[in-house]
């Protein structure tokens, strides 16, 4: 994996250290998920490229902001956040990766909070105008909005790496639930894109390589 920029003039020495080790922590954590799980029977999980979500985050960081991941897997995301200050939330459908997450933030002292569940509100339908309303690889679940104590409009940043085709329905959800002042973090082919409503800001981080699409 990627190391932070050792010339980030925002990062002190001893949390570069520190995202660095769950960087790299991460990339070990996905290695030994792909040869017992993925390579047995296919997964959605794919880790974006941690450092190049880093810098999205450090970006638009800001004092108590509330952070949410949609599909946190082994939590790395939301334990960067947290690490950088936001009040960090992950959900994650997959149990087993949520109980991979809780260690992981507990090793390094992180208070990101994760729920089991679904990331799409109890009585969300969703209407796209091709007509397939399937979710795709987002796949259904009970919502984990009531585990974590809050709705999706109490978060002023959404973050996802979604696969090709399911960033419609993600804006949609951030259309109807999410708060006026929010924005979603969506890693795609171009890079970490900003959306503030359904409106595209300039994008702030180059291409991930580990794109699944």
């Amino acid at each position: 994996m990627a190391k932070v920029p050792n010339n980030d003039s925002e990062l002190d020495a001893a949390l570069r250290s520190r995202l660095d080790a769950l960087i790299d922590e991460g990339g070990e954590i996905y290695d030994r998920f792909d040869r017992e799980v993925r390579e047995r029977n296919w997964h959605p999980f794919i880790p974006a490229d941690y450092a190049r979500v880093l810098q999205a985050l450090i970006a638009l960081r800001a004092p108590g902001l509330k952070f949410l991941e949609w599909g946190s897997a082994t939590g790395v995301v939301s334990i960067m956040a947290d690490m950088l200050g936001f009040d960090a939330y992950g959900i994650e459908l997959d149990s087993g990766l949520v109980a991979t997450a809780r260690q992981l933030a507990a090793r390094y002292d992180s208070r990101a909070r994760f729920a089991v569940g679904s990331f799409v509100p109890a009585d969300y339908r969703w209407k796209p105008k091709t007509g397939d309303a399937r979710f795709g690889t987002i796949g259904y679940g009970a919502s984990a909005y009531a585990e974590l104590g809050h709705g999706l409009d109490d978060f002023d940043l959404v973050y996802a790496y979604p696969w090709t085709g399911e960033e419609p329905m993600m804006l949609d959800l951030m259309r109807c639930y999410g708060g006026s002042s929010a924005r979603l973090l969506l890693n795609g082919d171009d890079g970490v894109r900003v959306y503030s409503g359904c409106r595209l800001e300039t994008p702030i981080s180059p291409t991930s390589p580990t794109s699944p699409a």
